[in-house]
């Protein structure tokens, strides 16, 4: 390492989230990042512009735009390494066509979307929640995607690194669905040692590299080990439907075999990836369920209510793909309402309408963009709600 930086800056540090971003993907062992400079993401591009050269291995580049991008991580990854890139709206638009490529090829990589209002070029500067939708059903055809969502610089470093090692695990794009305010936001970040931190690597193939298959699936876990190229595997991957030698086979018997293993290899592990935090929910008549930066303020209403003498609840989405459906069933089986507050006219709120199935009202405390919540626009939903 004579030369180089440690990728880990262990340590206590003050940073802002999408610098943490940036750390939290050069921890957990990335060295390729090839983006497109975009408002309010720009600053994890040039964190890592300025630390990948001088890390071991270290590759960045500035592409043309974020089509090529997104490509560039795809190749990077299939040459053994491990890539991330970052964006905002109208570049994350872009990106959804190779993010279907890179789904469809069991490519592991990051893409963090530090979120603005939109639509289009909307609000550059300012806050939005406006992509949580297009997360999830962005790309074309059925798939399953992770997405997870901070709400500080910390948590922007140690999701970072969870957003990675659940990508190497179940061979998928892994998105990091953070915001302006978190973006911009400076507090404490707490850096472990390099050997505390826990690293997850994508399944490799032991075998014969002439017999190799690149989609057999062997381990039983309905995730194919994964040969590199130039190491001596025969490897053939395509955005088509394809067989396990990974060739072409474009007709239904194959589509029928292929596509639910892709959404399974999700669904069926969504117990171990869902990840959520709550408060004050086992007495609660009404519970606020937020995430990213509208969390911090919704957690100032749950407070503001309970001074009323209202019991209100806080449920805050860690991970908001794949959505957690067993908690909050079981939640709405059990209290009054659900108020879902976000920075947009309706996204999550109807994945919460959906999920509670009329065992409980569900309203929206909408917010088009440019500011986060007041906690008195949260409080006076809740209050309405419970009418």
């Amino acid at each position: 390492m004579s030369g180089y930086e440690s990728p880990v800056l262990t340590g206590k540090h003050f940073m802002s989230g999408d610098i943490a971003v940036a750390e939290g993907g050069l921890a957990a062992g990335c060295r390729f990042f090839a983006g497109y400079p975009i408002t309010p993401a720009t600053e994890v591009a040039e964190r890592m512009s300025e630390r990948l050269p001088k890390i071991e291995g270290g590759i960045y580049i500035q592409m043309e735009d974020e089509i090529a991008s997104m490509n560039a991580l795809l190749g990077a990854s299939w040459g053994g390494m491990k890539s991330m890139t970052s964006t905002s709206g109208p570049g994350f638009s872009l990106m959804m066509e190779n993010l279907g490529l890179g789904v469809m090829m069991e490519t592991p990589c990051v893409i963090a979307n530090v979120q603005r209002g939109g639509p289009s070029t909307g609000l550059p500067t300012l806050v939005g929640q406006q992509d949580m939708m297009q997360a999830r059903w962005g790309s074309h055809g059925d798939y399953e995607i992770i997405a997870l969502c901070p709400n500080s610089p910390q948590e922007c470093f140690d999701l970072t690194i969870e957003a990675f090692n659940l990508s190497e695990k179940y061979r998928v794009p892994v998105l990091l669905m953070t915001d302006e305010t978190i973006g911009h936001m400076y507090e404490r970040v707490e850096i472990p040692e390099a050997k505390k931190i826990e690293i997850l690597n994508r399944p490799r193939p032991k075998g014969d590299q002439k017999t190799h298959l690149p989609y057999e699936i062997r381990n039983g876990t309905g995730i194919p080990e994964m040969g590199l190229a130039g190491e001596g595997y025969r490897l053939h991957t395509t955005g088509l439907t394809h067989d396990e030698r990974g060739y072409p086979a474009v007709n239904p018997e194959t589509q029928h075999k292929m596509v639910p293993r892709l959404v399974n290899k999700i669904r069926d592990n969504a117990d171990k990836i869902c990840k959520y935090e709550e408060k004050n929910i086992d007495d609660a008549e009404v519970v606020i369920l937020s995430y990213g930066c509208t969390s911090r303020i919704a957690e100032w209403s749950v407070l503001m209510a309970r001074e009323k003498g209202i019991k209100a609840g806080f449920f805050r989405l860690i991970v908001a793909w794949p959505f957690p459906e067993k908690r909050i069933r079981e939640i709405a089986k059990k209290t009054k309402g659900i108020v879902v507050a976000e920075i947009n006219m309706g996204q999550m709120v109807y994945e919460v309408e959906r999920v509670a199935g009329g065992k409980c009202k569900v309203a929206l405390s909408p917010n088009p963009g440019g500011r986060v919540h007041e906690p008195e626009e949260i409080l006076k939903i809740v209050e309405e709600i419970l009418k």
